[in-house]
This record gives structure tokens, sequence and C-alpha cells, in this order.
């Protein structure tokens, strides 16, 4: 069974940081390309960024460039978010999802229709 389970997450204060793990079961993760989205209360999911197959490609939103990055430990099978710099506005369930037919990370990657997804774990960035 395939499987992606997302930890890591918790409450923070604004300008913290946090990193987020996505570890997957019953596949490979360095195949694909792996992306992270959130939901934020009241809101629509959004994509937040993505990291091709290769690792050498890495895509993020606006709203997260410059604070946020991903990386892959291929030896865990396990693809990490780096929050740093967090904001109030983070405050989110955050996702990590991956489909076998995609490989790699660009902006196009939040609009796919993807397989796999986490059960989702919460930040919470609070003073």
């Amino acid at each position: 069974q395939l499987q992606l389970v997302e930890s890591g997450g918790g409450l923070v204060q604004p300008g913290g940081s946090l990193r987020l793990s996505c570890a997957a079961s019953g596949f490979t993760l360095d195949y694909y390309a792996i992306g992270w989205f959130r939901r934020a209360p009241g809101k629509e999911r959004e994509g937040v960024g993505c990291i091709d197959n290769t690792g050498g490609t890495t895509n993020f939103v606006d709203s997260v460039k410059g604070r946020f990055t991903i990386s892959r430990d291929k030896a865990k099978n396990t693809v990490y978010l780096q929050m740093n710099s967090l904001k109030p506005e983070d405050t989110a369930v955050y996702y990590c999802a991956a489909d076998l037919a995609y490989r790699s990370c660009g902006s196009h990657y939040y609009t796919l229709t993807l397989a796999y997804w986490g059960q989702g774990t919460q930040v919470t960035v609070s003073s």
C-alpha cells in the first residue's frame, strides 16, 4: 500500500522555524516529484513548494520564497519542508503529495491531480 505520512507540525512563535517531514511507504520517493500544500482555516488548499525526482529542482510560491526550502533524504525515503521566518499567515494544515506519473517540479505542479496525499500536520504560528 502506497502511503505518505507527514510529521513535525506544532505551535511556533512568529519568526520561528519548523521542519516538516514526509515519509513514504510502499514506494520510493526518489523516483517522483513531491509537493507540499497547505490549507488555512476558511481557505482553499494551495501549493507551497515542490521538489523534482532528482532533488535538483525546487519551486516555491511567492509567499514562501526565501523562507522555505525542500530537501530529500534518500536513505530515509523522506522529504523535508524546512520553514523559517514563520508568519501567522503560514498557519495551516500542511500536506505532502505525490503521483507516480510526475517527476518534474514547477509552478504547474500545484494544478495537477495527485494520487497520493498524507493526512496532514497542523502548523500554528502565534505568539
